[in-house]
């Protein structure tokens, strides 16, 4: 057991690493014309985000003004800008990823991207707040995924923390005499701002609405990606983010380590990852490791690493 516990430790420890790379590398991807290291899909999901959350920052402060007749940060270099916050940059990377995660699901095992048959359940509980609070969510996923379609990212289904960089981000490349009107550009979008609103926060209660049976979620072909993305993240401590991330193929014994950690047996993880790509396998031992143990790896990953 030791040596399994080792073993799977060295290979979360090289994923990290991976994981922590990902965004120097994306953002030095974005600055040139590419590399093949990197899926060019995901390339271009994140540097249309970026530039609609660019867009979406020049509107605002269109609205502040009354005219936009006025010069500050061109769009294109406010876009290049956040793409230089590394923070900023792998959360655009982990929604681009998911939006292509779960397009290929769909393509590849019919894995419907918004009303999988655990969401059509969930709409149809006899618990009033419970159908309500999963109506709400699913439409939240349908925006997401036309946004991702359309490579755009609304400002207000950025995470806390990133909407903060961003805004922050842009008031210190904007010139000294917008000052005032960039100040209250940024009050107004904090103040249109709703966390519990947002896709990951009406995922996250629908999740936590389900108590144990939470676990249902993460049959990927029955809860589809964004609930199973969700409940992995809820059931093993990690933020949704990296629970996403863990999902790339690069990332195969992060995935088995957080299922098992979740508390999914050799059989049921298996299906998981023939689902997201076939060629994948099983990290050897797996089976034998307890769900504390898996916990206990997660936790010491987490340590001084969680993006």
């Amino acid at each position: 057991m030791g040596n399994v516990e080792a073993l799977l430790r060295d290979e979360l420890a090289r994923a990290d690493r991976a994981l922590g790379s990902a965004a120097p590398v994306l953002g030095h991807l974005l600055a040139s014309s590419g590399h093949a290291l990197i899926n060019d899909a995901i390339i271009a999901r994140v540097r249309g985000m970026l530039n609609d959350l660019a867009r979406q920052l020049g509107e605002a402060m269109d609205r502040t003004i009354g005219s936009s007749d006025h010069e500050f940060v061109p769009s294109e270099e406010l876009a290049d800008q956040l793409a230089s916050d590394h923070t900023i940059l792998a959360h655009c990377h982990a929604a681009a990823m998911e939006g292509y995660l779960t397009e290929r699901l769909d393509q590849r095992s019919s894995v419907d991207p918004v009303l999988s048959p655990l969401w059509q359940e969930l709409i149809a509980s006899d618990d009033p707040a419970r159908a309500e609070l999963a109506m709400s969510a699913m439409a939240t996923q349908a925006r997401f995924i036309q946004s991702q379609r359309r490579m755009q990212q609304p400002l207000g289904e950025l995470a806390p923390a990133i909407l903060e960089r961003t805004v922050r981000l842009w008031a210190l490349s904007t010139p000294a005499e917008l000052g005032p009107a960039i100040g209250s550009a940024i009050q107004g979008i904090k103040q249109s701002y709703d966390e519990a609103a947002s896709r990951a926060g009406l995922l996250g209660r629908l999740i936590s609405a389900m108590g144990r049976g939470a676990i249902a979620a993460l049959e990927l072909d029955h809860a589809g990606f964004a609930l199973f993305a969700t409940a992995l993240s809820t059931l093993t401590g990690q933020s949704r983010d990296r629970a996403v991330m863990a999902c790339h193929e690069g990332q195969a014994a992060r995935l088995a380590i957080s299922l098992r950690a979740a508390g999914l047996g050799g059989e049921a993880i298996e299906r998981q990852f023939l689902l997201l790509e076939p060629a994948l396998r099983l990290p050897n031992g797996l089976e034998t490791m307890s769900s504390e143990s898996a916990h206990q790896l997660l936790r010491q990953s987490f340590f001084g690493s969680e993006r």
